[in-house]
């Protein structure tokens, strides 16, 4: 099936920089006069580039400029980008939560989106409840709705908590149902923003293969953003990168990922302080990678240094965990104090310690690698400080070959702590 679903033409979006409104009565009565005369925003020419990282000299900013793209029935395409690159606004716009500034879009068929947790959900209704209101929203009868009441509750993996009130579930069971309700309510355009990495490993697998049916078995259309590089190669036939508002690249799944890596100046440190990383429980002072080597080749140890300091009196256990990630978040071990009998981490407060994990000859790619750093109470506990991305580091081929086995699953650490 070849017929086009969704068509964007010359879509943009245009946001002022603090308060709504011009800022000053006669831009809003320009602004008026124009709109009655039948004439553009004389604002509307006017604006800097969506570019988060750097001060401009216009209070008007284009978070999209000029997208163009078509979707055909059946089609699976990823929007992809860095943060700020305008990939949530574009779905805003789709999902008709908010209207272009200019340009136009023509769909065909029910829209279904998932933008973020709990959207579209009344937390003081139950999980039931919700589900009837959602499908509401996307114009299904009561009796469409509960002819797949069963089939959304045993996906949602919530049956126990169905008739609790939303407002106690947790973040993950939130997008469980809600993603549930999308899927199984047969939207003929499903819009699927990052919300998906909150759920468990076994949620995002499940929810993956049920977008492949919707898909390939159904022969629905799914736009959908997310930053695992993998998760997009898999499901995904063509792809979008998005740049500060402007498409930059098109093309297949993977030459579009290719393009992102490619592209997308990943800044690495071997050390890195902070002055303010942490939170009423511990401060991270800083954290370093091989920090007495000018490189790090594929041949070396790890030797990861994390700096900090414990601010809250506690007589559990306190452990720190790292994970380390490749350029496609993929996940490629974890390693911390939880895989010793004892913590080494003293509970004494208001010192600075230093922890250092060594891991020996871990096998690593050539590549770009990501550390998420977890800060545990009492062991298996919830993390009572958690950072993602908190330093990369490159690692460079030392050697002939370069064909190399990636290492998957748990390595043991040789760990060493100094407290001064």
């Amino acid at each position: 099936m070849n017929d086009v679903i969704l068509k964007i033409e010359n879509v943009s979006k245009q946001y002022k920089l603090g308060t709504i409104g011009t800022g000053n009565i006669s831009d809003d009565l320009k602004r008026w006069w124009y709109s009655l005369r039948g004439k553009e925003d004389p604002f509307l020419k006017v604006g800097d580039v969506n570019d988060r990282t750097k001060i401009g000299d216009s209070k008007y900013v284009w978070a999209l400029k000029d997208i163009n793209f078509e979707l055909k029935r059946g089609e699976v395409m990823a929007i992809i980008g860095s943060n700020g690159a305008g990939k949530s606004t574009l779905l805003k716009i789709l999902s008709k939560v908010t209207g272009p500034t200019t340009g136009s879009i023509k769909s065909k068929g029910r829209i279904a989106s998932l933008l973020e947790v709990g959207t579209g959900f009344h937390p003081e209704l139950t999980g039931r409840e919700n589900i009837f209101l959602n499908g509401a929203i996307l114009g299904m009868t009561k009796k469409e709705i509960a002819s797949k009441l069963d089939e959304i509750i045993d996906f949602s993996g919530c049956e126990k908590y169905i008739d609790t009130p939303t407002k106690r579930y947790s973040s993950g069971m939130t997008v469980r149902l809600a993603f549930a309700v999308a899927a199984f309510l047969e939207p003929d355009i499903l819009i699927i923003d990052e919300v998906l990495a909150v759920g468990d490993k076994e949620f995002q697998k499940k929810a993956i293969g049920k977008m492949q049916d919707i898909s390939y078995g159904d022969g629905r259309t799914v736009l959908f953003v997310s930053h695992n590089m993998n998760a997009v190669e898999s499901l995904c036939e063509n792809g979008i990168v998005l740049e500060n508002g402007n498409i930059v690249f098109r093309g297949t799944a993977k030459e579009s990922v290719d393009f992102y890596l490619k592209n997308n100046n990943i800044e690495t440190a071997k050390h890195l302080s902070f002055d303010d990383l942490g939170n009423d429980f511990v401060k991270i002072n800083s954290i370093s990678v091989n920090k007495s080597k000018e490189q790090i080749n594929i041949s070396d140890d790890l030797n990861i240094e994390v700096d900090f300091t414990i601010l809250k009196e506690t007589n559990k256990r306190i452990d720190i965990s790292t994970a380390f990630y490749s350029e496609k978040e993929q996940l490629i071990f974890n390693v911390g104090t939880g895989f010793s009998n004892k913590s080494p981490i003293s509970n004494v407060i208001d010192i600075s310690q230093k922890l250092n994990l060594v891991i020996e000859r871990p096998n690593l790619n050539v590549g770009v690698y990501s550390i998420k750093l977890r800060v545990v109470e009492n062991r298996s506990g919830h993390a009572k400080f958690k950072v993602n991305d908190i330093i990369s580091f490159e690692v460079k081929n030392d050697l002939k070959s370069d064909v190399f086995i990636q290492t998957n699953g748990v390595i043991q650490p040789v760990i060493q702590v100094n407290v001064k």
